[in-house]
């Protein structure tokens, strides 16, 4: 908007500029830009990330060694592509005449930022739906492969479980009823024993632990059902939930992995992005200041 003066001192109405401040053009160019980098280094990356992998024992590197690679992988495929998209949008953007030093600086910027903003919402777009099609593909396998199993299990038993807690507590309860090697099993209600006692673990894991009575009631069975001692039986019944309670803390510690890995994954990814937006802005600035000298160059009277 500019302001001129009459001859006699007034000031004339306010004139606006009819040529937008955006321009999409160059935005769109340097965001394609960015997309095809980025999509042209993941596949690179992927690539390297294989060698790195090997079904053999002994020749894959570790896990951790995996995600801190890949992590600063995708943080350098960020920075990347959001200098090149910035850049080429600073230089694609034509020169505005009898704009201020400052505002010319501030709209290379904006353009710049937009360019990322675009290009990340366009690559963010691609990967959730790739992730999404190789989940469905994983979990219909792993359901294709649990329907299998439960069907065999099906037919070697009269009710199979199905989930993972009711696979746990079988699992548990046959240890439990394991008959001692010297000595044949003898009880003529196996059925209603298995059952019941899968009960009390299923108690005791909703409860969270298993009442004493619970345990000496579990013994009183084994010992029943497998002919060992009272004592023995104690000892069978603690070292099976003992194994339990291992295996629920594990379970909780993975839980606890995974979510602090989530976390600062998230973090990062938070991060990186802010410094690939302040990355593509200076870019974007840089791009136009070089244009603006090529041009000042090409107008500039010859001595």
């Amino acid at each position: 908007m500019s302001v001129s003066m009459t001859g006699s001192g007034e000031i004339a109405t306010p004139v606006e500029s009819s040529k937008s401040a955006m321009t999409w053009g160059p935005i769109f160019g340097g965001a394609a830009a960015a997309i095809g980098v980025t999509l042209i280094l993941l596949l690179l990356g992927s690539g390297l990330g294989l060698t790195m992998v090997s079904p053999w024992s002994g020749q894959s590197s570790s896990l951790g060694t995996l995600g801190v690679t890949a992590a600063i992988w995708l943080v350098l495929v960020q920075w990347l592509s959001s200098a090149l998209g910035g850049y080429i949008t600073g230089r694609l953007r034509t020169k505005w005449a009898a704009v201020h030093t400052d505002e010319v600086f501030f709209r290379d910027t904006a353009h710049g930022f937009l360019s990322w903003a675009l290009a990340t919402v366009f690559v963010a777009g691609f990967l959730a739906s790739s992730l999404t099609s190789l989940a469905g593909a994983g979990a219909q396998a792993v359901g294709s492969a649990a329907q299998a199993v439960g069907s065999t299990a099906g037919t070697a038993a009269a009710s199979s479980a199905t989930s993972p807690l009711d696979l746990s507590t079988s699992y548990f309860t046959d240890a439990l009823l394991r008959p001692d090697q010297a000595r044949a099993a003898a009880t003529s209600n196996d059925a209603a024993a298995t059952a019941e006692v899968s009960r009390i673990l299923l108690n005791g894991a909703a409860e969270g632990q298993i009442p004493d009575d619970d345990k000496a009631y579990l013994a009183s069975i084994v010992s029943a059902r497998t002919g060992l001692s009272e004592a023995d039986a104690r000892t069978r019944v603690d070292t099976v939930l003992k194994r339990i309670d291992d295996a629920k803390v594990a379970a909780q510690k993975a839980a606890d992995e995974a979510r602090k890995a989530a976390s600062t994954t998230a973090l990062l990814g938070s991060l990186s992005l802010l410094i690939g937006a302040f990355i593509a802005s200076a870019a974007a600035a840089l791009g136009g200041s070089q244009r603006d000298e090529e041009e000042d160059l090409l107008v500039r009277p010859r001595v």
